[in-house]
């Protein structure tokens, strides 16, 4: 159950991030984001530069997250690379009202955020650190948390892609970090009773 719970939620986020948020130039905030803000400011390919970050993160999972996180975030992270790459390289793209984009991909992504953490796995983005956080302090919320590096991510976003990009990613950022919350807390509802 673990490991499709992990795919599941790799799946989504590569859905998301291929077909709706890097065709429609928005930026959210997350280790995608930045590869798209990399990548157009360095002229590199944005599937190479979030490559390069997701394996960044998967080695700092090793080293502050332990052995069974780590197992999930390599499964985690060969599925999202091949997943990202495949999906980038189709040419499907879903091209709508950007705010009403960032609101799909924000709950796929969202999603896709708790279905790994609770496979016990990173999704192999800003949720790392946030896990580390957490780790070292429980009262930490990891939602918040990535809600704030997401926003703080957006600030170079703006340079690169204008305004309307940074004001949809900041609303794509609350509603991911909405939805990560949300479910999370249902479903530590639903463990207790």
């Amino acid at each position: 159950m673990r490991y499709i719970k992990i795919f599941a939620g790799n799946l989504l986020m590569a859905m998301a991030y291929s077909f709706i948020t890097v065709p429609n130039d928005i930026v959210n905030g997350g280790v995608t984001s930045l590869a798209m803000i990399c990548a157009e400011l360095l002229g590199v390919d944005v599937a190479l530069c979030s490559n390069l970050f997701t394996i960044l993160l998967m080695v700092i999972c090793a080293v502050f997250l332990g052995k069974s996180y780590f197992m999930g975030t390599v499964c985690s992270c060969v599925m999202y690379m091949t997943m990202f790459t495949l999906f980038s390289m189709s040419g499907i793209s879903l091209h709508i009202f950007p705010p009403a984009a960032a609101l799909i991909a924000a709950v796929m992504v969202g999603t896709g955020y708790f279905l790994c953490i609770s496979g016990k796995s990173t999704a192999i983005g800003f949720d790392t650190v946030a896990l580390i956080l957490n780790k070292k302090n429980p009262k930490i919320n990891i939602a918040a948390v990535m809600c704030a590096i997401n926003i703080c991510v957006l600030i170079p976003g703006y340079f690169t892609f204008g305004l309307m990009s940074v004001a949809t990613g900041i609303f794509f950022a609350l509603v991911q970090s909405l939805t990560l919350n949300t479910i999370t807390r249902l479903s530590k509802r639903s463990a207790s009773c």
